[in-house]
C-alpha cells in the first residue's frame, strides 16, 4: 500500500471512532429504580415532614445517682413495668454496713439517755434541797440533753443510710416499657449523662411521632389538623395520626449525617402526633413520612391577587 494513503485512512478511522463515542455518550443514562416508592399524600393541600417515633413520655434515659457495680437487674428488653417497680440495683453492701452501724449507735444513745434521765430523776427526787448541789442537778440536766441530741443524731444517720440504700435502687419513674438495656450484671455503672443511657425507657401506649415542619411551612400548620404517617420502605403501610401538642419554639434542624462540623441554617417547628401502636408495625426511633392536612386557602394566600 502506498504510504501516502496511510495517514488519510487513520484520520478517517479516528473520525469514525469519535462520532461513535459521541453517539454513545449522548445516550440518556438509565435511571435506577427506587428501592421503595415515596408515600402519597392523601390530602388536597398538605404539609409534609419527617417524623421519628418515640414514647409518649418521650424517651427517658435511666441512670443512677450513685455510681457502682450492678448487683441486680430485674428487667430485660421489652419488660413492661409499673411506676416504682425495680429496674436494677447498685451494690449496697457499704450502705448496709453504715445502716447497721447507725442502728447500733442509736441503741447506745438510747441507753445513755435512759441512764441520764434516771440520774436526773434521783437528784430531783431528793426532798432536802440542801443535800444536793444546784450545779450537780444542772449537770444532770445537761447530760440528759446531750444524750437526747445523740439519739437524734443516730436517727439522722439511720435516715441517711436508708436514703442511700433507696438511691442505690433504681426504679421506674412512670409506667412504661424497657426499650433498650445497656447495663449488665457485674458491670460498673457510671453516674451522670451518658452517650448510651443505662436503660432507655418510656410509655409506648400510645406511641408519639415527633414531626419536623420546616419554618417556611410552619405558618400553614393548624393545631388539631389531621395527619397520616407512612412507613419508609412500604408506603402502603400507613395509619391516621391524632394531634397531641406542639412545642411552640422553633429549633435548629437536626442533621442525620453525624458530621460535628456541619452548619445548619434551617429551623423547624416540632409537632407531636399520637397513634395506637397496634395500627402500625413500627418501633421507637424509627423514621416515618408524615403528611398533615393544611387549609387549601392558605396555600394560595401568598399568590398575587388579580386587579379588578
Amino acid at each position: 500500500m502506498n504510504k501516502k494513503f496511510i495517514v488519510p485512512i487513520l484520520a478517517g478511522i479516528g473520525i469514525v471512532v469519535a462520532i461513535a463515542y459521541v453517539i454513545v455518550a449522548n445516550k440518556p443514562a438509565l435511571v435506577a429504580k427506587p428501592f421503595a416508592l415515596p408515600a402519597n399524600a392523601t390530602f388536597t393541600s398538605y404539609i409534609s415532614g419527617a417524623g421519628i417515633i418515640e414514647a409518649n413520655t418521650e424517651n427517658i434515659a435511666i441512670g443512677t445517682e450513685i455510681p457502682g457495680i450492678v448487683s441486680e437487674i430485674d428487667v430485660q428488653v421489652g419488660s413492661v413495668v409499673k411506676k416504682g417497680d425495680k429496674l436494677f440495683k447498685i451494690d449496697d453492701r457499704d450502705a448496709q454496713a453504715q445502716l447497721a452501724l447507725a442502728e447500733a449507735s442509736l441503741k447506745e444513745a438510747q441507753t445513755a439517755l435512759a441512764d441520764a434521765k434516771d440520774q436526773l430523776r434521783e437528784e430531783e427526787a431528793v426532798k432536802d434541797k440542801r443535800a444536793v448541789s444546784v450545779d450537780e442537778v444542772n449537770r444532770k440536766r445537761f447530760a440528759v440533753e446531750e444524750a437526747a441530741a445523740k439519739v437524734e443524731t443516730a436517727k439522722a444517720s439511720i435516715l441517711a443510710a436508708k436514703t442511700t440504700l433507696d438511691r442505690l435502687l433504681v426504679v421506674a419513674p412512670v409506667d412504661g416499657e424497657v426499650m433498650k438495656l445497656n447495663v449488665r450484671l457485674g458491670e460498673y455503672a457510671p453516674s451522670g449523662v451518658l452517650a448510651a443511657p443505662l436503660i432507655t425507657f418510656g410509655n409506648l401506649d400510645p406511641m408519639h411521632i415527633r414531626i419536623d415542619i420546616d419554618e417556611n411551612d410552619a405558618w400553614r400548620f393548624k393545631p388539631g389538623a389531621k395527619g397520616v404517617a407512612s412507613l419508609r420502605g412500604n408506603r402502603d403501610i400507613s395509619t391516621p395520626i391524632t394531634f397531641a401538642y406542639v412545642e411552640p419554639y422553633a429549633t435548629p434542624k437536626v442533621s442525620l449525617t453525624g458530621d460535628a462540623t456541619e452548619r445548619v441554617d434551617t429551623r423547624v417547628l416540632q409537632v407531636i402526633y399520637s397513634y395506637d401502636r397496634k395500627t402500625l408495625n413500627a418501633y421507637a426511633g424509627q423514621q416515618v413520612d408524615v403528611y398533615i392536612e393544611a387549609d387549601p386557602l392558605a396555600a394560595d394566600s401568598t399568590a398575587p391577587k388579580e386587579k379588578k
